[in-house]
């Protein structure tokens, strides 16, 4: 379980397709504060750490990455180079920065719209109609793994919803770089799923 509150930003180094793809993620964590089989939140996609170590001056990761991780996720997308939001998985006592982020992807959102406010920026994201109604205003949400509160909703044919983005969120994380069209990792909160289950 995450929460949401971005710690690094990693760049992939190597990819080997076999039947699962072996991803190599450089990262700033100390590879010997790793474990093996160890949860890492790749932009918003729970991975298991099967490798670590140390070379050419750079602590590293490696996770496998299934077809149906790939299938659902912008994973597939990932190439050599690529930026990658990084979160370690919670330990019991860590404080909760964010909201219960579980790093199952829901659906692939996409971000349509860029507004620069004064204070922040505002960013329009679509996704999937199936999904509307676990998009709340003031609820929140998982944007390659950041978490984020929904600001306002809209529910037409092409359902969309914004959000902010401080410069601190900006700066530390993948969004610096972001542009218009781009496939984002989207989870919806679990407390609305199970809201919505029980009802």
């Amino acid at each position: 379980m995450f929460t949401g509150i971005i710690t690094d930003i990693g760049e992939i180094i190597d990819i080997k397709d076999n039947d699962h793809r072996l991803i190599k993620v450089a990262c700033s964590y100390n590879s010997k504060e790793i474990d093996i089989g160890a949860s890492i939140a790749c932009s918003g996609v729970c991975l298991t750490v099967i490798n670590k170590g140390f070379e050419q001056s750079q602590n590293f990761f490696e996770v496998e990455v299934s077809k149906e991780t790939d299938d659902k996720t912008t994973t597939k997308f990932w190439r050599e180079g690529t930026k990658i939001n990084l979160e370690k998985s919670l330990k019991v006592g860590d404080e909760i920065g964010g909201h219960f982020v579980y790093g199952h992807v829901d659906c692939l959102g996409e971000l349509s719209e860029i507004h620069e406010d004064k204070n922040s920026n505002i960013y329009i994201v679509k996704y999937p109609k199936k999904f509307s109604k676990f998009i709340v205003e003031k609820g929140s949400v998982s944007l390659d793994g950041i978490s984020l509160t929904v600001n306002q909703v809209n529910d037409n044919e092409e359902p969309n919803f914004s959000v902010n983005i401080i410069p601190h969120t900006k700066e530390f994380t993948t969004w610096s770089d972001i542009a218009i069209n781009s496939k984002i990792n989207l989870e919806v909160d679990s407390i609305a799923r199970y809201v919505l289950k029980s009802k």
